[in-house]
């Protein structure tokens, strides 16, 4: 896939990407648009809402569950979206279910000026139109490391020694925060430190489960020593949760995706001296290794395949008006755009970095999903103090084995 590969072997390169995008031309049609929600994709879809017009209708659902709702949203002829907004992971399900059309012929006739880097080709065609890149890395309160008198952590356990002296300073009782909520937040942390930590998801060639292992146990390990310096109730930290905290002051290390970056940074609701102080750096390493343990990602636009083709070439054209110089100006911050108009700035530093020092694309699995989510599902006993590590990884193992069986991948 040419835009990850630009993340793993230039990273920085592919944040600079040239295009020249249709105008909108829409007098008929309707798109209906499924998204995650957070305000980088409300800036696209607000965009490409300016698209209706006469018989042309335009409308979007941001849902933060809408992963859990894609394959049955566009399983129906016709679908109940004509798009999907999508990212690494999320655009799986839906290729495994042919629900996504593909969109070569739309592609030569409305975006010929489109870079390579942002057209994600699988099995030869293009299957979606890639506009944003995406990392979790540390936001640090710069005024509360000079208290301690401690650089920027770049590594975990820096992380980890960093926050302890925080707490025994006695300047916040839980200084540290990532994603932990017990759903696919939790998942993606662990997915971030086991690549750190140098391991593979699967043997070799195979869907066979590789974490129940020494590299396994460190992992589960680093994560419970750093719950440890987050609130009581970290399982039920996402980003809607953290980012007010963040705002509020009470927090001095996050780990959050960069598209927070902009949020964080503009200060809009912040307490203050907290934006001011705001830094954001790349992803930190672990256990003495130099991949950062983090994952990377890109964020775009699929159509629907159950459609008419006139509701398709609307789609598209909203879309691409959705992502257009005019939507990146106005939002420049919002997200590390892959549009030439963006210019990258202070919330593009922590994606820029972790990209630039070898961070990992997610893998693009069919069966990583069923990891992934059994993951989740296990953790929490392990990271509350009711099991070992070795069992936590065991039922982690048995519940991805009966999932993949299933499945059919065992």
């Amino acid at each position: 896939m040419s835009l990850m590969k630009s993340f793993a072997t230039g990273a920085v390169a592919a944040l600079m990407a040239t295009a020249a995008y249709a105008e909108c031309e829409i007098s008929s049609g309707n798109v209906n648009v499924l998204a995650n929600d957070f305000p980088a994709l409300k800036a696209i879809t607000e965009t490409a809402a300016e698209c209706a017009s006469g018989g042309a209708t335009v409308s979007a659902n941001h849902n933060k569950d809408f992963r859990n709702i894609t394959v049955q949203a566009l399983t129906p002829n016709p679908a109940e979206y004509t798009s999907v907004v999508v990212a690494n992971s999320s655009i799986v399900p839906l290729l495994n279910e042919g629900l996504l059309r593909p969109l070569d012929d739309l592609v030569a006739k409305h975006g010929q000026g489109i870079p390579k880097n942002q057209l994600i080709t699988i099995d030869g065609k293009i299957m979606a139109i890639a506009f944003m890149a995406n990392a979790q890395h540390l936001f640090l309160r710069q005024d509360i490391l000079d208290q301690i008198g401690k650089p920027a952590p770049a590594t975990w356990e820096e992380v980890a020694e960093t926050a302890q002296a925080i707490k025994d300073a006695g300047i916040m009782d839980h200084p540290f925060a990532f994603l932990s909520m017990s759903d696919w937040n939790l998942g993606e942390e662990f997915v971030n430190m086991y690549l750190g930590h140098g391991g593979e998801f699967f043997k070799p060639g195979t869907a066979e489960p590789a974490i129940n292992n020494e590299l396994g146990v460190a992992t589960l390990n680093m994560l419970k020593e750093l719950v440890a310096l987050s609130n009581p109730d970290f399982l039920t930290y996402n980003t809607a949760t953290v980012v007010p905290i963040w705002k509020s002051g009470d927090l001095a290390i996050a780990q959050l995706w960069g598209s927070s970056g902009g949020e964080l940074l503009s200060g809009e609701g912040a307490e203050e001296g907290v934006a001011e102080n705001t830094v954001l750096v790349g992803a930190p390493t672990v256990a003495g290794g130099s991949t950062p343990a983090s994952s990377l990602w890109w964020d775009g636009f699929t159509i629907a395949k159950n459609i008419s083709d006139e509701d398709a070439e609307a789609t598209f054209l909203a879309m691409m008006h959705g992502i257009s110089d005019k939507m990146v100006e106005a939002n420049n911050d919002a997200a590390v755009w892959l549009m030439d108009s963006y210019t990258p700035g202070l919330a593009a530093a922590g994606v820029a970095q972790t990209a630039a020092a070898g961070a990992e694309p997610y893998p693009m699995l069919p069966y990583m999903g069923l990891l992934h989510q059994a993951v989740f599902e296990e953790l929490p006993d392990f990271l509350q103090g009711n099991e070992s590590a070795e069992k936590t990884l065991a039922d982690i193992e048995a519940a991805y084995v009966a999932a993949a069986q299933e499945a059919g991948y065992l």
